[in-house]
C-alpha cells in the first residue's frame, strides 16, 4: 500500500488537470510532427479532437508489419503494436518530455 499511496501522492502534487492539458500538448505535438513529415506513409487514424483522444495517437504506417514495432524497441521507443499496420504511441505526461516526443518521432521517420 505505501507505493501506491506514494503514487497518488505523485499524482495529486502534479494536479489532473495539469497532466491532462500536457497530455493534450504531447499529443498534439505528436500530430503536428507527423503531419510536418508530409508523407503519406503516416496516417493518424485517432479522433483529431483532443478531448475524444484521450493519452494516445494510433498512427497507421503504410507497408509497415510488427517489424516495426520491434525497430522502436531497440531504439529503447516504447510503442504498441496493432495489426494489420498501426503504431500506438501514449506519451505519459507525469514523465514523457516534448524532446521525448521529437526524439520518438525522428526515429519512426528514419525507419520508414
Amino acid at each position: 500500500m505505501a507505493a501506491i499511496l506514494a503514487s497518488l501522492n505523485i499524482f495529486e502534487e502534479a494536479g489532473m488537470d495539469a497532466l491532462r492539458q500536457k497530455s493534450e500538448k504531447l499529443t498534439g505535438y505528436v500530430e503536428f510532427l507527423i503531419h510536418e513529415i508530409g508523407s503519406d506513409d503516416f496516417k493518424i487514424i485517432t479522433p483529431k479532437k483532443p478531448k475524444e483522444r484521450g493519452c494516445q495517437l494510433s498512427i497507421q504506417v503504410k507497408n509497415a508489419d510488427k517489424s516495426l514495432h520491434k525497430q522502436l524497441r531497440a531504439h529503447s521507443v516504447i510503442t504498441d503494436w496493432r495489426e494489420p499496420d498501426v503504431i500506438r504511441c501514449a506519451p505519459v505526461p507525469l514523465y514523457t518530455s516534448f524532446e521525448d516526443v521529437f526524439r520518438m518521432v525522428s526515429i519512426l521517420k528514419e525507419l520508414v
